[in-house]
């Protein structure tokens, strides 16, 4: 990564972007500097360069105007409008800019990804919820129905229905694995 002193480029995998650069640890930040002003906005912490980038120009565009040199020109009119000047606000526009980039992205991914596994959303009944919360969490009790509401239509193997449980079963559910 090369930073020009002349401007606030940064050069990455992807390209050049204004008002970004990256941390140490990876994540790519985005902040730009009030017009006419010594202080900057902070923009936020991303993903992505191009998720910061378009962080920035929701930023710029609002701050500078139809004239504001974007990272993404093509895409002013579809980005988002701070509903003030405030930091915050502005703050706020680019992070759903940011999250619609990422969606986006995201999206193409998926399409070209044949093997990738969608995540479900899991419902639970109000007494499963109910028997979780109430078990220990070193119940194996509470390990079977967790698994039993997560996984219904396949067997997991734990116990078969025809074994029944031994007789200290009342006893090992109030043990704890914590407790000394």
């Amino acid at each position: 990564m090369q930073q020009s002193s002349a401007s606030s480029l940064v050069s990455n995998d992807g390209g050049n972007y204004r008002g970004v650069r990256k941390r140490k640890w990876g994540k790519w930040v985005s902040e730009i500097r009030e017009p006419g002003k010594k202080t900057r906005i902070w923009l936020g912490s991303f993903e992505t360069p191009e998720m910061a980038a378009i962080a920035y120009d929701v930023a710029s565009l609002h701050l500078r105007g139809h004239g504001a040199r974007l990272n993404f020109p093509e895409l002013a009119n579809e980005l988002p409008r701070p509903v003030s000047s405030s930091a915050d606000d502005i703050r706020v526009a680019a992070h759903e800019a940011a999250a619609r980039r990422k969606t986006t992205v995201d999206e193409q991914v998926g399409c070209s990804s044949s093997n990738q596994q969608i995540p479900k959303n899991i419902r639970l009944s109000q007494s499963q919820i109910q028997a979780i919360n109430e078990s220990p969490l070193d119940s194996p009790k509470m390990w079977m129905e967790l698994a039993e509401a997560l996984f219904p239509d396949t067997s997991m193997g734990f116990i078969d229905d025809q074994v029944e449980m031994s007789d200290d079963w009342e006893d090992m559910q109030h043990d704890s694995l914590w407790e000394s």
